[in-house]
């Protein structure tokens, strides 16, 4: 095989991961996800972002790593349990890595400590998902 071919293949191989990733992305956004910054080593740097799609199943966040081949989701967020820490905006270091606009949550729950960073949006959606009671639950007050 000549490195004509070999480059081909290469080539070939390259463009069918990049459609594979852009063909996930969209998928995760048509069925009602919201981009969001995640980081789950906190370091003061400002550095560990990563670009994702969160989205709403039940009782659960899922997010998923905009650049990953992963099918399934990168991380599970548990509504039990989570709770907001700290909420400040981000540094001039970290803005780079997050939507336009976001606000940085610092979490706790069962897997550790985590930070979020979505869009104004976004925000009012996680917050009212996070507030709310889970499905088949009720709240005594509400009733």
């Amino acid at each position: 095989m000549g490195i004509a071919e070999v480059v081909g293949v290469v080539l070939f191989a390259a463009v069918v991961v990049l459609a594979y990733v852009v063909w996930r992305r969209v998928r995760v956004l048509r069925a009602g996800g919201v981009h969001v910054a995640l980081r789950s080593r906190l370091e003061s740097s400002g550095r560990g972002w990563h670009l994702g799609v969160g989205h709403y199943r039940g009782d659960e966040f899922t997010w998923f790593r905009a650049l990953s081949l992963r099918s399934g989701p990168d991380v599970l967020i548990s509504r039990e349990g989570f709770e907001i820490d700290d909420r400040r905006e981000p540094t001039p270091a970290e803005a780079y890595a997050m939507p336009a606009g976001a606000v940085v949550l610092r979490c706790s729950g069962s897997r550790g400590e985590v930070e979020i960073a979505m869009g104004p949006d976004a925000l009012t959606g996680f917050l009212s998902w996070l507030e709310s009671a889970p499905p088949g639950r009720s709240i005594p007050w509400a009733s």
